[in-house]
């Protein structure tokens, strides 16, 4: 068997790391986060907390709280949606305590309500637990509202298609 033959039969490589949120949003991956898991019933991943997305106080700005909140909350309402088009109308955050220059912080969204016509999400954000590596304090806690099952224009009929390569239905 020569070296083209044995590559072919072999899987293709695991997706760099942030390969997936590059795919999947551009705002999320201009700031460091890396999407986890995508699926109906919940979107999660993981930010280290650089100086990128810190204000000036050296801790995560809650602005990149409320784009996280948002941009989990669309991509699982999307896909809940069967992949039609979504809207958020209404955001509304918590801030609990700050995650640090150096935190990892740990996402999750996950549905409320998934209507007809809306679908509400929460969005919650932890900081990893040095000692652990696992879940600590919460950090912030979202509620995002969404407008469902709007069409999708012509121009970006493909929108979904990304999110339908990596999600778990």
């Amino acid at each position: 068997m020569d070296a083209t033959s044995s590559s072919s039969s072999s899987p293709p490589p695991p997706p760099r790391p942030g390969a997936k949120t590059k795919e999947l949003d551009a705002a999320l991956h201009a700031i460091g986060f890396e999407i986890e898991e995508v699926s109906p019933a919940e979107v999660t991943g993981r930010l280290l907390v650089t100086p990128t997305c810190c204000q000036p106080f050296k801790v995560l700005h809650g602005g990149v709280s409320a784009l996280i909140a948002e941009g989990l909350a669309s991509m699982g309402a999307h896909m809940a949606s069967g992949y039609s088009r979504v809207a958020g109308v209404q955001l509304s955050i918590n801030h609990f305590r700050s995650a640090a220059l150096g935190d990892t912080v740990l996402v999750r969204a996950a549905p409320v309500h998934v209507g007809r016509t809306t679908q509400v999400w929460e969005v919650k954000l932890w900081k990893v637990d040095p000692a652990t590596k696992e879940r600590g304090a919460q950090i912030s806690e979202s509620r995002v509202t969404l407008l469902c099952n709007l069409p999708v224009p012509e121009s970006v009929k493909d929108a979904g298609e990304a999110l339908k390569k990596y999600s778990k239905l």
